[in-house]
């Protein structure tokens, strides 16, 4: 299987910024489809962000205007830039690749947003 490696979380205070990378063992032009996805205490894991092979991108309504998903081919990277944080985006952040019926999940990044 494919493994991901997530890194760049962290505390941020109300306002702030964080960028967080997903780097792939394989080519991830081999997936149909990559993302970002959290889960917050007590709260099922919904979809932040995804973005296909082909470029189309799909967002989360709490975070549209705010985050940004992009990848790099060359380095096998799924980045999710997150701008004008809020206490609310507070979760466990997982990367997540899909290939047909094949997909690979992250063991996630923690983010909190507090002053």
């Amino acid at each position: 299987q494919v493994q991901l490696v997530e890194s760049g979380g962290g505390l941020v205070q109300p306002g702030g910024s964080l960028r967080l990378s997903c780097v792939a063992s394989a080519s991830i032009l081999s997936f149909n489809r990559m993302g970002w996805y959290r889960q917050a205490p007590g709260k099922e894991r919904d979809l932040v962000a995804t973005i296909t092979t082909g470029g189309s991108t799909r967002y989360a309504d709490s975070v549209k205007g705010r985050f940004t998903i992009s990848r790099d081919n060359t380095l096998n990277t799924v980045s999710l830039q997150m701008n004008s944080l809020k206490p609310e985006d507070t979760a466990i952040y997982y990367c997540h690749l899909l290939r047909y019926t094949t997909e690979s999940w992250g063991q996630g990044t923690q983010v909190t947003v507090s002053s």
